[in-house]
């Protein structure tokens, strides 16, 4: 792919990771942020990317990278407008299964295309991210999905047919660790506490049946897996999205996640009574009471 103009909305961990990814491959790379920083630096090293503050100084670009979460798209609508050249694609770099959803008040005249980034990465300061595992993404295998494979280095991009599968595997992978994290302020070390994998093991189950209700394949075995790989370890230092949020004073995306899951279940007419009473308590936290 010949060298390409690339604009990543918002600082945040898998901004970072993008906006390095990017640069790895060649490519001309601006962070585009509400508050400003010198430098980004991943994992140590500089990323001479263009830090961008002012949505009326939006360059031309080929592609954009949206990387905020759901909530915090509103507040990304003046980037979205000002880089929407109507040519360039969208790329929807989002937790949850609501990517089309998340932008469609906005009019965008670009391709959407929406894109799942598996990743452990934190933020530890602006403009400075700690990425804890290897990162691989996917997209969906027609329209810009085709060519988003050859606009990054350092991950592996996969594309499918069927999205909106892969979309709720993401959200199993969501579904327990992210709320149970946030919660109790802890990082993936809780999962071993007693009680705490049989808890998640019924929210998960809960998601598969909405999940098939929804069209997906997903099965039992799926959750299963996950629960497996909580129990056989894994870093139990790593956090969650949500928990990083929370640690920051940030709201937290438990809408678009757990909520999504409890709005799609009455859709379908399915009790979801473990995922429920968890946003039940997520919805009680009040954003600014930082730990």
């Amino acid at each position: 792919m010949d060298k390409q103009r690339i604009a990543v909305i918002g600082g945040g961990a898998i901004g970072g990771i993008l906006a390095a990814a990017a640069h790895s491959a060649g490519h001309e790379v601006s962070v585009c942020v509400r508050t400003p920083f010198e430098r980004l630096v991943v994992d140590g090293a500089e990323v001479p990317a263009a830090i961008v503050t002012d949505p009326q100084d939006a360059p031309e670009v080929d592609w954009i990278l949206l990387t905020t979460k759901v909530q915090d798209v509103a507040s990304a609508a003046p980037w979205l407008r000002g880089l929407d050249n109507g040519r360039a694609p969208i790329v929807l770099v989002q937790n949850g299964v609501e990517h089309e959803e998340s932008v469609s008040g906005l009019d965008l005249r670009g391709p959407l295309l929406p894109a799942l980034i598996y990743v452990s990465a934190e933020r530890v300061r602006p403009g400075q991210v700690v990425r804890r595992s290897p990162a691989a993404m996917i997209v969906p295998a027609e329209g810009p999905g085709e060519r988003f494979p050859e606009l990054l280095a350092e991950i592996k991009v996969s594309r499918t047919a069927d999205f909106r599968t892969e979309a709720w595997r993401k959200m199993l992978m969501n579904l327990a660790a992210n709320p149970i994290t946030a919660l109790t302020l802890r990082r993936l070390d809780v999962l071993h506490e007693p009680g705490v994998p049989e808890l998640a093991a019924a929210v998960l189950g809960e998601a598969v049946e909405v999940a098939r209700a929804e069209g997906t394949t997903l099965t039992q075995a799926d959750a299963d897996k996950l629960i497996n790989a909580y129990n056989s370890g894994g870093d139990p230092e790593n956090g969650t999205s949500m928990l990083y949020d929370r640690l920051a004073g940030l709201p937290t995306e438990h809408e678009h996640i757990t909520g999504a899951l409890v709005r799609a279940a009455a859709r379908h007419g399915i009790p979801t009574p473990q995922n429920q009473t968890l946003l039940t308590l997520l919805r009680a936290i009040r954003p600014s009471q930082v730990h």
